[in-house]
């Protein structure tokens, strides 16, 4: 039996502690693989028989394209412009509905039925109640006006997380406000809420709340109480008999 496959340790006794494993290098070792694919008309970049979507402007631009084994990055230059879950299968489409909402401003038909809603529903980026939100400005506004509020709407999802754009959806459905301008507003009012803003001096929350709630309020808070009299009408009515008379 060799001292390998022993369980005596004594000829160890006396030896230097040393690692078994070299250090890490002090460089990350990129394992994706490198592609320069050009952006179709529909805005998108085939890898592998898959296609994947990109921001419309980038329409027949070549662009770099790193492959990982779970996920695909887009970069224009050193930029990235978008990230993808990798497809596993072939000939598969992957869509992300933000990267098309400058084109469907232009054409917002196209929205309704499509395939980046699909699949934005599928996963759960566009949820239920965002379609609750677009069908009662469609019912509203009209088709086309109310599917433009929509997109703007979505807009706000690139500045604002999406809990709290979902939220601002909940908010101006229940109160009627079918407009973008309302949504962001309910959006901001909860983002508000859920991180109030500190004094970096004293590391207090900032009361955010108006100091004006409206010009009814300001005036009635800061000006002094009216006590004039109320307007009389009785000059104009002088004039009614005076008109009687003539016709008499």
């Amino acid at each position: 039996m060799s001292i390998y496959e022993s369980n005596d340790v004594s000829h160890l006794a006396g030896q230097p502690n040393r690692s078994p494993l070299k250090p890490l290098p002090a460089e990350p070792f990129e394992t994706g693989r490198w592609f320069t694919p050009r952006v179709d008309r529909f805005s998108q970049v085939t890898v592998r028989t898959n296609k994947y979507s990109v921001p419309v402007r980038l329409v027949g631009r070549q662009v770099r394209v790193l492959l990982r084994a779970s996920e695909l990055i887009v970069y224009d230059g050193r930029s990235e412009i978008a990230r993808h879950e990798r497809v596993a299968g072939k000939g598969d489409t992957r869509l992300e509905l933000d990267h098309y909402l400058e084109g469907l401003l232009r054409k917002p038909g196209a929205l309704p039925g499509s395939t980046i809603l699909e699949q934005a529903r599928a996963a759960g980026k566009f949820t239920p109640v965002h379609d609750a939100w677009w069908s009662a400005a469609r019912k509203a506004r009209g088709d086309k006006d109310g599917t433009l509020a929509l997109i703007e709407v979505l807009m706000l999802h690139r500045h604002l997380r999406h809990e709290y754009v979902v939220a601002g959806l909940a908010a101006a459905l229940q109160a009627g406000a079918l407009t973008a301008d309302a949504v962001a507003m309910k959006a901001r009012k909860s983002a508000d809420a859920d991180h109030p803003a500190t004094d970096t001096t004293t590391a207090e929350p900032v009361d955010r709340s108006p100091l004006v709630a409206s010009l009814t309020a300001r005036r009635l808070a800061q000006l002094p109480a009216d006590t004039r009299p109320l307007p009389s009408v009785a000059a104009y009515d002088q004039l009614l008999r005076l008109r009687s008379r003539a016709k008499g």
